[in-house]
This record gives C-alpha cells, structure tokens and sequence, in this order.
C-alpha cells in the first residue's frame, strides 16, 4: 500500500485537469448563435460553470425560449465542443505532474465529469492523461448531475473505495457541494475568481482561492500524506 494507505483521488475534469471551458464557452455561443441568440457572453457562460451539459442546453432551452429540443441542443453542444476537444484540449501542467506523482506511487483515481462520456474519454485521449485514468463516470450515467453526490459516488463504487477515503479535486461550486454531500474531503481551485467566496467551497479540506495559479502538485501530494486516512 501507498504512503496514502486506503486513500483514492477523484478528479473533476472540466477546469479542473484541463482547461477546457474557452472550448465549452465557443461551443456554447456557437449553439445558440444558430438558435437565433447571437450575444451569449463569457459571464454568462461562467453561471453554467460545474454544471452538467445536459442541465446547461435544458436551461438555455427555458432561459431564452428556444424551438429546438433538448435532444438536439445536446447533441448539438457535444457535437462543437468534440470538434475543438480533439484537437486543442490542454492539461494543466501542474495538474498532469500530480496525476503523474499519484500513479507513481500506486494511488487509485478516477474522473467524474458532467460532460458526456464520448466527450471524458477524448479530452483524456488527446492530451495522453488516459494514460493513468482510465475510469471515468459521466453525469449522463446517473441520476442526477452535480451538485448531487451521484457521480462521486459512482466514481468510489467503481473504484472500490469508501467515500470517506476519498478526496476529490474541483474548480466550480456544484462540484464543491457534490464532494461534501457524498462524504468526500475536498480540494477547491476555483475557476471563477469572484466564486472563491462561495459557501460551498467553505466545506473544502484545502481551498486553493487563486485557483490553479496556486495549485503544485508536490505541495497537494503533502497534503494528502498528511490528511491521509489510516484505514
């Protein structure tokens, strides 16, 4: 066993191992732009950050009275964002050295992710991080999307860890409050600056405010020795 014994991490994808929301924001103006709305801005976007894709198109569906199903926005969604996913998703490097690390030493992990699953997998497959994560959890696989605990939860099953023995690291609140529902410690980066405040981050382990300006994974990998349970 590790110097972490039981622990296993799980990680959020989207701002958090990639720096992926420019494509999901593109995607999205690209989405409704053909849907009659043209002016879809970045704070905008940053409301639907650490939400599911599924429940992003079912809201703009409502928000802004749009004639197309959601079916068809989500595949619509999907279908922009894997154009830009497959060719320019980048790792944050400080990110890919902390995966690294954990797998060097033997550690469990795993990914949960509102995105889809075709989009998890190619994500991971074009920046080489499928490497060492290789199980991944969908929001589209359960319930209900985050900030319910499902997909941690799923994550942990498959795992075969305990949700107290796991700890998980995310960028936006939904996933932050997802974490603790599930029983889970927590590692917060947020990915918006102005949400450092928010309630849900309070109930992280480590909160990270500068987000990923502050994040090495050396000093991660510490803390989780130190945190880690004896089990």
């Amino acid at each position: 066993m590790s110097t972490l014994g039981a622990l296993s991490v799980i990680f959020d994808l989207d701002g958090t191992l990639v720096d992926s929301e420019p494509h999901y924001y593109e995607a999205g103006r690209q989405v409704l732009a053909e849907h009659g709305v043209p002016d879809f801005s970045w704070s905008e976007h940053e409301e639907y950050v650490g939400i599911s894709t599924l429940e992003t198109v079912t809201d703009w569906k409502r928000r802004y009275g749009l004639t197309a199903s959601v079916d068809e926005l989500l595949a619509a969604k999907n279908r922009h964002y894997l154009a830009l996913a497959r060719t320019s998703s980048r790792a944050y490097p400080e990110m890919r050295a902390f995966v690294e690390l954990l797998a060097a030493h033997g550690v469990p992990m795993a990914v949960a992710s509102g995105s889809s699953v075709e989009a998890i997998e190619a994500v991971l497959a074009n920046t080489g991080l499928d490497t060492h994560l290789r199980i991944v959890v969908s929001a589209d696989e359960v319930d209900h999307g985050k900030p319910a605990p499902d997909v941690f939860l799923e994550a942990a099953r498959r795992l075969g860890a305990e949700p107290a023995d796991c700890v998980v690291l995310e960028d936006a609140a939904p996933g932050a409050a997802a974490a603790h529902a599930a029983g889970m410690r927590c590692i917060a980066l947020p990915y918006v600056a102005a949400q450092a405040d928010a309630p849900e981050f309070a109930t992280a382990g480590l909160l990270l405010r500068g987000g990923q300006a502050e994040f090495i994974a050396r000093q991660a990998y510490d803390w989780l020795v130190r945190s880690a349970p004896t089990s």
